[in-house]
């Protein structure tokens, strides 16, 4: 499976960006998908994950109310709505897939990973 993260971007605080990532085949749909970010000189961190059906989801503390997952396996995409930018949502965001169903948190339970794309948030 491959995965391309695209929609980052520069944003004033306050507003608005959708990530999409996209999946090379069909087989991802089976397993959960995360989105992760990682700002200079940090590691990555989980930022929010949803299940195989769309059914679940579960968010960071820090993004919970603003930013909202979503995912269409008719289409292989995953995507992720973020309102309410702060310039500490400001990484470089990963779309990962998982090795199995579930809602996991932690970069170990990710086989699968997209390049990134920048987001960017300017005070």
């Amino acid at each position: 499976v491959q995965l391309q993260a695209s929609g980052g971007g520069l944003v004033q605080a306050g507003g608005s960006l959708r990530l999409s990532c996209a999946a090379s085949n069909r087989m991802f749909s089976n397993n959960a998908m995360g989105w992760f970010r990682q700002a200079p000189g940090k590691e990555r961190e989980f930022v929010a994950v949803i299940s195989w059906n769309g059914g679940y989801t579960n968010y960071a503390d820090s993004v919970k109310g603003r930013f909202t997952i979503s995912r269409d396996n008719a289409k292989n995409t995953v995507n992720l709505q973020m309102n309410s930018l702060k310039p500490e949502d400001t990484a470089v965001y990963y779309c990962a897939a998982a090795r199995s169903s579930g809602l996991p948190t932690t970069t170990r339970a990710y086989n699968y990973w997209g390049r990134g794309t920048l987001v960017t948030v300017s005070s």
